[in-house]
């Protein structure tokens, strides 16, 4: 597939998915909830036999952005949630969410570091997979039941679907070589199921969305500028962070390009479904900056 197809896919799998959502809801979401977690299992086999183990490093830079990832969504989240709860969730969650597994293709289009990236989003999910259960515990539609019975819930969802792919694909590295090696030459399979994955958390989203009525258009558009402005923000103090340790395009993609799709599942799941417009408005803020990045790349590019 041309890059110019790649380019088209993911905004006309979001548009699919809006019109699946609208016109078969039911199924739509019936589907979503079944496979969105499998392809976001099989979204990060396919990365994670990318990594090697010895190459992966911890850097300073990590560990700024993990801060502002981790500590900045709860300061946030605590910021504004005596304002409405709701719209505190639907913003921490655009914070809080990992790194995308696209991140490191974007990276290295843009001229940054791969491996610094790829490093810092197995770092991103795996501080998600082993804090979200004490986080959500304490917010969402868990937070009625004793925080024992609510972690073990999210544990065993949550932990499964990313730590699992990682002791998977360590594994086949072991003992199925040959599979290890053709997926990980196969990096382009995780694109696909992206946009699959995308036509399905977009189109449940999207349902539950209609059935909210008027009277939440003013939370929607609440979350959805708090998205914005979460997306800028990362962006900014990505570069900002990145450009002290000499790589500014690694920072900000590292910390503003997030696993969308996990998000939107994640806010379904744990958090009051309306807080999905955040991730999902995300998705066209972030497109929207990296396509714009990367026109003025090409841009650069052709007067060299």
């Amino acid at each position: 597939m041309t890059q110019k197809a790649k380019t088209y896919m993911l905004p006309t799998a979001m548009i699919a998915g809006s019109v699946a959502g609208y016109f078969f809801p039911q199924p739509t979401a019936h589907w979503a909830t079944v496979l969105a977690p499998i392809l976001i299992f099989a979204m990060l086999l396919v990365t994670y036999c990318k990594i090697s183990i010895k190459e992966l490093n911890i850097r300073p830079l990590h560990i700024g952005l993990l801060a502002i990832q981790i500590v900045g969504g709860l300061v946030v989240f605590g910021a504004l949630y005596f304002w409405d709860p709701i719209i505190a969730e639907g913003t921490f969650i655009c914070l809080f969410c990992p790194t995308a597994t696209a991140a490191p293709v974007i990276t290295g289009m843009l001229g940054g570091s791969v491996s610094t990236l790829v490093s810092y989003s197995l770092m991103s999910n795996m501080a998600v997979a082993l804090l979200s259960p004490v986080i959500f515990s304490f917010m969402g539609i868990h937070a009625e039941i004793s925080f024992i019975d609510s972690f073990l819930i999210i544990c065993s969802k949550v932990l499964p679907l990313l730590i699992l792919p990682l002791v998977v694909a360590l594994l086949l590295q072991k003992f199925f070589p040959r599979i290890h090696h053709t997926l990980k030459n196969r990096q382009a399979l995780s694109f696909y199921m992206w946009a699959v994955s995308l036509f399905l958390v977009v189109g449940k989203a999207v349902t539950f969305i209609i059935e909210q009525g008027w009277e939440s258009v003013p939370f929607e558009i609440a979350i959805a500028l708090l998205s914005l402005v979460a997306c800028v923000g990362q962006f900014y103090l990505g570069r900002k962070i990145g450009g002290k340790y000499g790589d500014k395009i690694s920072g900000a993609q590292g910390l503003g390009q997030k696993n969308t799709v996990l998000a939107i599942w994640m806010a379904l799941t744990y958090l009051a479904p309306i807080t999905s417009i955040g991730p999902a408005s995300y998705i066209i803020w972030q497109n929207s900056i990296n396509s714009y990045q990367l026109y003025l790349k090409e841009k650069r590019d052709r007067r060299l």
